[in-house]
């Protein structure tokens, strides 16, 4: 089986751009989430996580799925993928929807 060759930085520009849309919306979402209450849980590690996290992933995930449903997405926060699984040498979309949720509390 072949790999995928490694990323050269050669994106084509219209996935670049769809990348930075799906980045702005998710985005967007965090920022509506944190000018008001919102809530907070803690994972079995006790790091926290918020209804930001939660809601900035999902845009995330369902955005990469429209883009190219057959890229598999390891994502911070989903216990557990209903997509492909990450093949060795294979591409993969890692998807931290809020980095840094501590400061964001």
């Amino acid at each position: 089986m072949a790999s995928t060759p490694p990323i050269d930085g050669n994106f084509p520009s219209a996935l670049l751009l769809e990348l930075s849309v799906i980045a702005l919306e998710a985005g967007k979402v965090i920022e509506a989430i944190y000018a008001g209450d919102f809530s907070v849980r803690h994972k079995s590690d006790d790091s926290p996580v918020t209804e930001a996290d939660e809601a900035a992933e999902k845009v995330i995930l369902e955005r990469l799925r429209q883009l190219d449903s057959t890229i598999p997405v390891v994502s911070e926060e989903a216990a557990s993928s209903s997509g492909p699984f990450v093949q060795p040498g294979k591409r993969f979309w890692l998807v931290d929807p809020l980095d840094g949720t501590k400061e964001f509390v």
